[in-house]
C-alpha cells in the first residue's frame, strides 16, 4: 500500500464510526459503475426466463417448495 494511502487509512480508521461508515459507503458506491456489456447479459437472461416460464418449459415454485428443497 502506498504512503498515501497508508495515511488515508490511518486518518480514516480515527473517524467516528457514523463517518467512518458514510466513507465506506461513498467508497464502495464509486466501485459500482455501470456496465452496458453485463446490463445486457442479464437483460437476455431475464427475458429469456420469462419467455421459457410463459411458454411453459419451466414452472414457478411456491416458497414452500423452495424452502423444503434446501431443507429450511
Amino acid at each position: 500500500m502506498a504512503t498515501d494511502t497508508q495515511q488515508i487509512l490511518k486518518e480514516a480508521l480515527e473517524l467516528p464510526t457514523i463517518e467512518r461508515a458514510s466513507l465506506a459507503d461513498h467508497l464502495l458506491s464509486s466501485l459500482d459503475q455501470p456496465d452496458e456489456h453485463i446490463d445486457s447479459l442479464w437483460r437476455k437472461e431475464a427475458e429469456d426466463r420469462v419467455n421459457a416460464y410463459q411458454s411453459g418449459k419451466i414452472r414457478a415454485l411456491s416458497l414452500k417448495e423452495v424452502l423444503s428443497k434446501y431443507g429450511k
